[in-house]
């Protein structure tokens, strides 16, 4: 390493030999000196680490180059010509809960009804649904037994339903989450445990189910003039990379495998 154009290790290395050639120094000397190069390379190692060569986020590496941005005089949040996203008000609420007047509270005199003053409030339920389904059974004077047929997609006792095998492959595909994460939502969530099994077997099925799709896509692609690829940085040696990769569909691809170009 070098600091201010010091070779740091080289002039470690030689006061290291000169401590073995030197033949009138104490033992007690000796070692004090030895632990003294050995704290002042352990916090050389220390100062001189970088999101390069260490774990360290850029964010946090004192070394990395400054940026010449200059500080903007825009005041934090949304600006003048952002176009922002109110909520609005809907028409079919799912609930209306009425709250009328204490009459008692207010001045004596008749009074008539003149409709409401609304407000909504968004929110969301997190709860689990079960759908039981239940097929009569019937039986005639012979002792035979008929029974009502089940929906084609219900052919177990106790079974996930298609939401949550659509829910599970967006957490997983989509929002990228670790098979242990789903679990641990899909218990404290809603009540419902569900294997690593399972949500390998509804990723596999998603792939399976999609690859019609994929098909059409790639024709689609194939004819049109842009190709959507996408990029991605990488630090290769210290030096930013850029991957280009074609589109993925549902994990299938036949394109050309991505290429790594430098970008200065």
């Amino acid at each position: 390493m070098k600091i201010d154009f010091i070779d740091v290790d080289s002039a470690i290395s030689h006061a290291k030999q000169l401590l073995e050639t030197e033949r009138d120094i104490s033992p007690a000397l000796k070692s004090a000196l030895e632990v003294i190069l050995l704290l002042v390379t352990v916090l050389l190692n220390r100062v001189t680490l970088n999101s390069k060569n260490s774990s360290k986020p850029p964010a946090s590496d004192p070394n990395r180059k400054k940026g010449n941005r200059k500080k903007s005089d825009k005041p934090s949040g949304g600006q003048k010509s952002h176009v922002g996203t109110t909520l609005q008000k809907i028409d079919d609420s799912d609930e209306i809960e009425i709250i009328t007047i204490d009459r008692r509270t207010l001045p004596k005199g008749r009074y008539t009804a003149d409709g409401f003053e609304t407000r909504q409030v968004f929110d969301i339920d997190i709860s689990r649904v079960v759908t039981e389904y239940q097929a009569q059974r019937l039986i005639n004077g012979k002792g035979q037994c008929f029974i009502a047929p089940f929906p084609d997609e219900v052919t177990k006792a106790a079974q996930y339903g298609n939401g949550i095998k659509a829910h599970v492959v967006y957490l997983s595909q989509y929002q990228l989450l670790p098979y242990n994460r789903i679990q641990e939502y899909f218990a404290d969530q809603l009540g419902m445990p569900i294997s690593e099994g399972s949500i390998y077997n509804f990723n596999e099925l998603a792939y399976e189910k999609l690859a019609g799709f994929e098909t059409i896509s790639k024709e689609h692609l194939v004819e049109s003039a842009c190709i959507h690829a996408d990029e991605t940085g990488i630090n290769i040696n210290g030096k930013r990379h850029w991957l280009h990769g074609p589109p993925m569909f549902s994990g299938h691809t036949s394109f050309p495998m991505p290429n790594v170009a430098q970008r200065q």
